[in-house]
């Protein structure tokens, strides 16, 4: 999943470069450390990665302090593969909508925003951490290409226990953010936990439907809501209905 997923990331950071020539990088990264010990608030370590060739070209070492890993060991794939596989499909969509949004910006504009969101990754323990991942432009062309960013990962396990993914745009000196984005649903999860069936009737229990209006409103009996319920609890691991309707609306399943 991990190669097939860098494939479909490739041909995105490809388009966000819009296929540019990636001049060497001249900037002193000092200035960029002293300011990310000042401004994170939790464990974190920082990347810097080329976007056309889809490539990690520098980690900080704490990276093996938080996650595992030692640098030379941190590369796209090698991430990709380590994403929690439900928080892979958001990983993905997300960068999507990132590049859409940076493609419609003016040049000039992709140094002004910061992108930010969360997603679980494991650790080379095998335990799953929460990370918040910002990342700012630090090269981009005339035309508005993103050749270059810089990327912060910090640990907000403690902040963040549960719960799906958020996109965000921060905007810097003085431009609009955008909180919460809804990115388009172009992945999807290999392994979709319920069928089509299963998601309508989530859904009106959700809306606080019971067993005999849901097979009113579906033309299905409501033995066969019933047995729909119990699948739903066997697959999704739960014990009861209203553990259900917590976990779909804190896991965003519809």
């Amino acid at each position: 999943m991990g190669l097939i997923a860098f494939e479909e990331a490739q041909k995105i950071w490809k388009q966000i470069s819009k296929e540019s020539t990636v001049p060497e990088l001249k900037y002193e990264l000092e200035i960029h450390k002293k300011l990310l010990n000042i401004f994170e608030v939790g464990e974190f370590y920082y990347y810097l990665f080329n976007c056309l060739e889809a490539k990690i070209e520098y980690v900080s070492e704490n990276v093996t302090a938080l996650l595992g890993y030692h640098p030379e060991d941190f590369t796209v794939p090698a991430i990709l593969d380590r994403i929690h596989p439900d928080d892979l499909p958001y990983f993905l969509n997300f960068e999507n909508a990132v590049t859409e949004f940076f493609t419609q910006l003016p040049p000039g504009k992709s140094l002004k925003y910061k992108v930010r969101y969360d997603y679980r990754i494991r650790k080379a323990s095998g335990e799953y951490l929460r990370i918040l991942q910002q990342v700012v432009t630090i090269q981009a062309d005339e035309a508005g290409g993103v050749l270059r960013t810089l990327g912060v990962h910090t640990d907000i396990s403690h902040l963040k226990k549960e719960g799906k993914p958020v996109l965000s745009f921060i905007g810097l000196e003085g431009e609009p953010s955008y909180l919460d984005v809804n990115a388009k649903h172009i992945f999807c999860s290999d392994k979709e936990v319920l069928s089509k069936r299963e998601k309508e009737i989530l859904s009106l229990l959700i809306a606080g439907n019971h067993s005999p209006e849901i097979g009113e409103k579906l033309y299905i009996s409501q033995h066969t809501v019933n047995t729909h319920r119990r699948n739903i609890l066997a697959k999704t691991g739960v014990a009861s209905t209203s553990e259900l309707v917590a976990k779909a609306v804190r896991e965003g399943w519809l």
